[in-house]
């Protein structure tokens, strides 16, 4: 009970955190948005969680606005980034998350991230080959890496790849998996290549019709519109 109890404060986490960068993408107060209660930075708490868990997204504001991040923003936000490193038998997704997160942080606050270990950027032999459906599946989980301007193996796998991409975006749609429908429509706005037909715009509308009670949709489709639009980075 107390384990599920945890699970589900840290899901409330995440999507208040979530809510809070979506308000700020759109012009709303954005005030200590990655702390959504009292923080032990020494001891940790379910904030650092949260923040590792939405990844490179939590200070997504600070990124496509050009805007400083709270220092308190921060503070947590590279607290998580030492706090929760990969270990030797995680996920590539896993890897590639904190990758993002190490990147972020040397890019918005650079003496700070002196301290935090600059991991190799990771492979993509697990994507080499991967079918379209879990190609997308991958993409979705990784869409915090989709920024115009920043280069990774991954955006190099997307690009090369558009058609199974919006493919998979069609699919996610019809299978109404609105969190994998919008992290590949937040790669799709990135991709050189993409079909025509696709109707990208209305079927992020859609998306967001449909799946936008859940912030973790709403975040990656406002951060797809504001790719869409030619947001500075």
């Amino acid at each position: 009970m107390e384990q599920s109890g945890t699970s589900t404060l840290l899901k409330g986490a995440v999507q208040d955190l979530a809510s809070s960068v979506v308000s700020a993408l759109r012009g709303g107060d954005h005030a200590r948005a990655a702390v959504t209660g009292p923080v032990d930075l020494e001891e940790g708490g379910l904030a650092l969680a949260a923040v590792r868990v939405l990844g490179a997204d939590a200070l997504l504001p600070a990124v496509l606005l050009r805007t400083p991040p709270d220092p308190d923003e921060l503070a947590v936000f590279r607290k998580s980034v030492e706090s929760y490193p990969p270990r030797a038998d995680a996920a590539p997704t896993v890897r590639w998350s904190h990758w993002a997160m190490a990147r972020t942080l040397r890019r918005l606050d650079p003496p700070s991230a002196a301290g935090v270990t600059a991991a190799a950027e990771p492979g993509t032999d697990w994507l080499d080959g991967a079918s379209w459906q879990n190609l997308t599946h991958q993409l979705a989980v990784l869409a915090p890496l989709a920024l115009p301007g920043e280069d990774s193996a991954v955006a190099r796998v997307a690009q090369a790849r558009p058609v199974d991409v919006a493919r998979g975006f069609v699919r996610a749609v019809r299978r109404r998996d609105w969190r994998q429908a919008a992290g590949a429509g937040r790669w799709l706005t990135l991709l050189h290549g993409v079909p025509g037909t696709l109707g990208l715009e209305r079927g992020l509308d859609f998306v967001e019709l449909m799946g936008g009670h859940d912030p973790l949709v709403e975040l990656q489709v406002c951060a797809a519109r504001h790719l869409r639009a030619g947001a500075p980075v």
